[in-house]
This record gives structure tokens, C-alpha cells and sequence, in this order.
């Protein structure tokens, strides 16, 4: 339920925060509650004179009027401001709380980023004609501390050879790109090398389909800080759906990139949905927090969208993924946003470029990695066999595979556990519980009959804030009549 009173210019005295204000600071809105409980008295007092003038009521006289009059307005205005202040009640407890965990705070000087509210816009979108204007201010959201960007804008146009990478999900990938030349990644790529034709610029892209920042955090060092990069672009923000795990995991990888011994730029990307689902908010904090450039096509399509200027389908054939006018969009508003940086590079100091900011989460996974299968400690195992697998041959050759019933025991010193598995289409993908240390802790179901295709999945099974010695069991559940997995690596660390 939502209630709101407006009284002339005082318009953010409203009953949706009256009882947060009250609390917060009853000095400063006494006036405000006295006038809110007379605005009541005086309406109650005109309906009840109305009232007691009514054929049928005049008989009431002398003591009695006066009493009933008193007793009728003081009951109805006392019920009037309680259902109010119980309205406020209701929306203070339907507000969800911070999803952080206790001991988790961002730290006391986080930067708020917000959207700047844009007129709607009402002129169709010419894709020829590229990115405008309006759609450039929506986007950038937060130009960010521009150092470590113009560092390697400089080392570039030296002469130095520079590496810049990508890490994220299928559009990062270049998925539905009729061309892999044509995906916001290579555009990306293309940007470094016309611009600095005298530099020899390495790229690494390490988008991976179907998958989010909880697995990025775990093989972005095998992956792409490997080769020490001087720029990197971060895209999960379709992928991410867990507003609580991927607040943490988006932290940790953010952090780890920053904190590469290269240094590198970091630059925030942020998609979307055809019907504006992203998690953009929960990733803004975090670029928000350490100040770092954030740009979003969601506020390139997205209002153009809702407000019929543009067809989805112009832009992507599927709810998710852009076509090349998508991905020529992203393209665009990156190289602009890296020409404003070339263009000042004169006047932005790159002398410390050191990165200290606190964490904004509890950094859970710091020190997190992907165990593959000849790593692991194994103590005790039956059905299981190592192996490699069909879709990620080369990036996760290293499993533990099974067709029968499995059981696989291992010991490892970690903070946080996590499975990557395989989701299977041809109807044999058992369910397995995971136990920790003699508990159960999770479920690995690997059941996908009948779905678009094989792919791997990620299950979160402990989260601890100190790293301990941990024995790990994966036994087939009770009842499960498929047996087939597939581990694809042990996240922990």
C-alpha cells in the first residue's frame, strides 16, 4: 500500500517516508506532523458538523452535543493518523534491507551514481545515422578516474606494445554477430589498432557464453590477467541475475583486475534485456565505489525502446543478444567515450595509478580460482573418471566425468566452495548433494532434457570469511534415477 499527502511546496513530506523522518529527525518535521493532524482535525470537524446537521440529528443539544462532538472528531482523527502511520509501516517493512552481509558496508565515502532523467524520447531511431547525442549522455554514466586509462593511451602512442582485453558472457563472446569482426569486442579491438598504428596491440577475449561473473571471478586469472593486460572492459550484466552472490562475485572480479600487477584500465559495460532486465544498479555500486568509467547500452536502446522509437528486433533477433547494429551501438559509444579520454590526455595526470580502496563487499572471493581435476585432493572415489569434455575442451579440460552412479571425496583449504558442471540435454543428467564436512550443502542437477544445448553451470555451496581446511563429498541424491555428470572444475580458494 502506498499513501502519499502533499502539502503545497512541501512535497517530500509524504506518508511513504513520514515514519523514517519521524524516527530520523522528529525536531525537524514537528511542524509538518502539526500540520498534517490538523490538515485531518479540520476536514473531521467540517464532516462531523456536516453530519450532526442532518435532519434526524438536531436533536442532539447542550452537554451531549459538546461531548459527542469532542469524543467523534478526537476518535476519527486518532484513526485517521494511525491507518496512515500504519501505511507507512507497511511500506518501511515491504522495503527490502541492504543484501549485503553483517560486517559488509560500503565504505563511508561511496560515490551515489544515478541516470541523469532525460527528456523521452520521441524521434525514430536512424541506425545509419548511428549513435546520437542523447543517447551518449544516457549512457555514460560515470566518466571515472580517467589515469590508468590515459597511462595506457600514452604507453600506446610511444610506440610501446599494449594488451586489452574483454571478459563477460555471449555478447562479449560475439554471439549472433553475423561476423566475428562485427561483435563490440573486436570493434573494441579495431578502436586500439587504427588509433595507435604504431603500437603492436594484443587482444584476449575471454567472453564465454552462458556464463556469469561468479565463474569470471574464478578464471579470470588463468584467462586474461595471465597476459597482463593494460585495459580491460567487464560485461555481466545480463548473465548476473543473484542480486546478493553476483554483488559479491562482480566485487571480487572488479577488484582482482584492478589490483593485476599490469595495472590495467577498467571500464565498466552494462546490457540488457529486450525488456530492461539487467544488474546494472548492483554493478554500478561497485564501479561507483572505486570511481571507474561505467557505460551502458542499456540506455542507449532501452528508452528508445519503451518509448517506440526503436524495435527491438532492429537491434537483436533474440531477447538478449544485438545484432550488428546492436554491437555497432556498443562500438560506438565505447569509441567515443575513448576519444574524450585521447583528446584531454594532455591534462589527465598518470603518475599514481596505485589502486587502495577498501572493498566495497567482503571481498569473499579474493582468492578464488578454478580447480580442475588433477589438482584436487582426492581421498576416496567410485564411477567417476578423469577426463576432458565437448564444449570447453580447451578452456576446462580437467573434469571428473560419470555415466553410473558417482561418489567423489576430496580435502581443500578454502574460503568459499563453488561446482562448475555440465547441464546435459539427452536426458541423463543426474542430481547429487554436496556435503561439507559431514553437511549438506547443496545440490548439483545437471538435468537439462530437451534444452537449447550443453552448458556449463555454476552452484555456489559454502561462503565462509576465513579460509579453513574442509572436507567435500558429491554422492548421488536419493531417488535419482539419471546418474551422468560431468565436473567441470572446482571453484574455491
Amino acid at each position: 500500500m502506498s499513501v502519499c499527502v502533499f502539502f503545497g511546496d512541501n512535497s517530500d513530506f509524504t506518508c511513504g517516508n513520514l515514519k523514517k523522518n519521524f524516527r530520523a529527525d522528529l525536531k525537524n518535521h514537528y511542524e509538518n506532523l502539526k500540520l498534517f493532524t490538523g490538515f485531518f482535525h479540520k476536514a473531521i470537524v467540517i464532516f462531523v458538523k456536516m453530519w450532526y446537521n442532518m435532519p434526524g440529528i438536531i436533536f442532539l443539544k447542550g452537554r451531549f452535543k459538546m461531548n459527542i462532538n469532542k469524543r467523534i472528531i478526537a476518535c476519527i482523527t486518532a484513526l485517521s493518523v494511525s491507518l496512515c502511520l500504519a501505511a507507512c509501516q507497511s511500506n518501511a517493512e515491504n522495503t527490502p534491507a541492504d543484501d549485503t552481509t553483517a560486517g559488509t558496508t560500503a565504505p563511508a565515502n561511496e560515490t551515489k551514481v544515478s541516470i541523469t532523467t532525460a527528456a523521452v524520447p520521441t524521434e525514430p531511431v536512424d541506425l545509419a545515422a548511428g549513435l546520437t547525442d542523447a543517447m551518449y549522455e544516457r549512457a555514460v554514466l560515470n566518466e571515472g578516474n580517467k589515469s590508468r586509462l590515459a597511462a595506457a593511451m600514452k604507453k600506446a602512442e610511444s610506440g610501446e606494445p599494449v594488451t586489452v582485453g574483454v571478459i563477460g558472457g555471449s555478447i562479449t563472446q560475439g554471439s549472433l554477430a553475423s561476423n566475428p569482426s562485427l561483435c563490440y569486442a573486436e570493434l573494441f579491438h579495431k578502436y586500439w589498432t587504427d588509433k595507435f598504428p604504431q603500437s603492436e596491440v594484443t587482444f584476449i577475449n575471454a567472453g564465454i557464453g552462458g556464463t556469469n561473473s561468479y565463474l569470471g571471478v574464478h578464471r579470470v586469472d588463468d584467462q586474461l590477467l595471465c597476459y597482463s593486460p593494460d585495459v580491460v572492459i567487464v560485461e555481466f550484466s545480463v548473465n548476473d541475475t543473484d542480486k546478493v552472490i553476483n554483488k559479491y562475485s562482480y566485487d571480487s572480479l572488479v577488484r582482482k583486475i584492478l589490483k593485476c600487477e599490469s595495472s590495467p584500465a577498467v571500464m565498466l559495460l552494462f546490457t540488457t534485456q529486450d525488456n530492461g532486465t539487467s544488474l546494472q544498479d548492483i554493478h554500478k555500486e561497485i564501479g561507483a565505489a572505486y570511481d571507474l568509467p561505467m557505460l551502458s547500452y542499456r540506455e542507449v536502446v532501452y528508452p528508445e525502446v519503451a518509448a517506440g522509437t526503436l524495435v527491438w528486433k532492429a537491434i537483436s533477433p533474440d531477447n538478449i543478444h544485438p545484432n550488428d547494429e546492436g554491437h555497432k551501438l556498443i562500438g560506438q559509444l565505447l569509441s567515443r567515450y575513448l576519444d574524450s579520454v585521447y583528446d584531454d590526455l594532455d591534462n589527465i595526470d598518470t603518475t599514481n595509478t596505485e589502486f587502495t580502496a577498501e572493498p566495497y563487499t567482503a571481498d569473499y572471493f579474493a582468492n578464488g580460482r578454478m580447480w580442475g581435476a588433477s589438482e584436487l585432493n582426492v581421498s576416496e572415489m567410485t564411477g567417476f573418471v578423469q577426463g576432458g569434455n565437448n564444449v570447453y575442451p580447451q578452456l576446462f579440460p580437467d573434469n571428473f566425468i560419470t555415466e553410473e552412479e558417482g561418489y567423489l571425496k576430496f580435502d581443500i583449504e578454502s574460503q568459499c566452495i563453488g561446482f562448475f558442471y555440465l547441464k546435459q540435454t539427452d536426458g541423463k543428467g543426474g542430481k547429487y548433494d554436496v556435503y561439507v564436512d559431514g553437511e549438506r550443502k547443496g545440490v548439483i542437477d545437471a538435468d537439462f532434457s530437451g534444452g537449447w544445448g550443453n552448458y556449463g553451470e555454476t552452484q555456489q555451496i559454502l561462503l565462509g570469511r576465513e579460509k579453513t581446511a574442509h572436507t567435500v563429498e558429491v554422492k548421488l541424491s536419493e531417488g535419482s534415477e539419471k546418474t551422468a555428470l560431468t565436473i567441470l572444475g572446482v571453484m574455491a580458494g
